[in-house]
């Protein structure tokens, strides 16, 4: 905890004797309410140390308590152990919060953002010593009272290592971006690049870099502003990668939906159902294709599981599919509009959920009935601008309906379930 210490110097006990005269004191310049309550608060926090062990220490607009907690040794908590805190009463510290918050569990650390003043910034970020107490700590007080009719919010915090980068040549291959990529930014552990629609030998026009840690990613990001680098003698665009949402394991121990991309525009619904099917003949219930991805339905998970395993990686009319679980559509509806490449804001990409027909009643072997929700019974959602070629959207829509925009930015609303 940082506090005011004195300088020493060697005229102080004179300047005090003329500040009480002049009314310069302490008490004066504070009021002694303000001095008093001053003093309660630091008291609180010196009380919270001695009981718990933990150190505190201000820095860089932020206090930290912990990081590590008394006796941890090994590494930090993994990703997904930190939960954000929001609508903190401006006037409310460690020594209330910190109690608060264990309950759900051990705290590795906890930051409270501050203002110069001396109050907090109204928001915190907790993080736990393992993710079960992160997801307690959510379900126990999001939405909860913390003083008479003020409530807080709490959500998963995520450090954010994925950079979106636009306006790459489209001739270039990953090995070519990815090695470039190392010799502008440090830290850099992959790229994500995905190949276009109606030439599986270009890329996108843009690529997903990924940092070994959010500083590497936000440094990159300063380095390579748009306007003020080139790559290939090109201006590129960068921007935060907009991460996709964790989904409880619980909902996706159901699925048993198969997400396959990187499909030729030529491949049909009936060859994906042929070769999705092989290994068990009328394992696979529906096929839904759009462009180059598609949607594999499977009468039971067991089966769909045994297809994730065998068919990615496998090549289907010349393509090298890439197959992965897709993920439930209550899952991809927060966050509005992402724009395409050209445009502003964050870029998502993660893969399409999808949004089944209504009159399905077990897309993850769940049940469709009023109150089940849709982690029971809904469908997927799925996300894609009209060129194919762009990146991934997000665009909230209502059960059978698909919201497209092309990269003039003209939205179209198609019925693609009937």
């Amino acid at each position: 905890m940082v506090k005011d210490r004195s300088d020493g110097d060697p005229d102080s006990d004179q300047s005090s004797d003329q500040d009480q005269e002049l009314g310069a004191g302490p008490s004066a310049l504070f009021g002694e309410d303000e001095l008093r309550a001053s003093c309660a608060k630091e008291m609180a926090l010196l009380a919270l140390m001695e009981k718990t062990g933990y150190n505190m220490v201000q820095e860089n607009g932020q206090r930290k308590y912990g990081g590590p907690p008394p006796g941890w040794e090994g590494p930090p908590p993994p990703r997904g152990c930190e939960v954000f805190v929001g609508k903190i009463p401006r006037d409310m510290y460690e020594d209330e919060l910190v109690p608060l918050f264990e309950q759900a569990g051990c705290i590795y650390e906890f930051r409270l953002m501050m203002e110069f003043s001396g109050e907090n910034r109204g928001y915190a970020f907790v993080m736990y010593t393992n993710r079960e107490a992160a997801q307690r700590a959510i379900q126990m007080l999001d939405n909860h009272e913390i003083r008479p009719r003020k409530y807080i919010g709490v959500c998963v915090s995520l450090d954010n290592c994925r950079l979106f980068i636009g306006s790459i040549p489209k001739d270039k291959k990953k090995d070519e971006i990815l090695d470039e990529m190392k010799k502008v930014t440090d830290g850099v552990v992959d790229v994500i690049v995905y190949p276009s629609s109606t030439d599986k030998t270009k890329n996108r026009g843009f690529a997903f870099v990924e940092y070994e840690s959010h500083k590497a990613a936000a440094m990159a990001r300063r380095k390579l502003i748009p306007g003020t680098f080139q790559l290939w003698g090109h201006s590129i665009q960068v921007d935060w990668a907009e991460p996709e949402k964790d989904v409880d394991e619980e909902v996706m121990q159901r699925v048993r939906v198969l997400y396959v991309r990187n499909l030729m525009l030529s491949t049909t619904e009936e060859t994906l159902q042929q070769e999705f099917s092989r290994f068990k003949p009328g394992s696979v219930e529906r096929v839904k294709k759009l462009t180059d991805y598609a949607f594999v339905h499977y009468c039971n998970r067991d089966d769909a599981l045994t297809a994730l395993g065998l068919m990615n990686g496998m090549v289907i009319d010349g393509a090298a599919v890439e197959v992965s679980l897709a993920k439930p559509a209550n899952v991809n509806r927060e966050g509005g509009v992402n724009s395409v490449a050209g445009g502003s804001g964050p870029r998502k990409y993660h893969n399409r959920g999808y949004l089944g027909n209504s009159n399905h009643s077990s897309i993850m072997g769940g049940d469709m009935r009023a109150g089940a929700g849709d982690a029971a019974g809904g469908g997927f959602l799925m996300h894609r601008n009209c060129s194919g070629d762009g990146p991934i959207q997000d665009l909230t829509c209502r059960q059978g309906e698909h919201f497209l925009s092309d990269q003039t930015g003209r939205a179209n609303m198609e019925v693609l379930l009937t």
